[in-house]
């Protein structure tokens, strides 16, 4: 078991124990390819973001667009 109870209930991990799971965890993170069908939308019905060179341009345009509107003051 990793961690251990102490006079007040609380949760103690081992030093050791801590910086081998870290470490586990950040190679899991690292060999991770991403979540198959990344960029596909909650709802079903809609079309998938768009991967083609103008579509994305667009979007940043737009994005960045919006960003601007919003530090304004109307």
């Amino acid at each position: 078991m990793l961690s251990l109870s102490n006079k007040h209930g609380v949760d103690v991990i081992d030093d050791k124990k801590l910086a081998a799971l870290a470490k586990k965890n950040a190679a899991k993170a690292a060999n991770s390819q991403g979540k198959k069908g990344f960029g596909k939308r909650y709802d079903v019905t809609r079309a998938d973001l768009p991967t083609d060179e103008a579509a994305l341009k667009a979007l940043d345009e737009q994005e960045r667009f919006f960003k601007e509107m919003k530090k304004r003051e109307f």
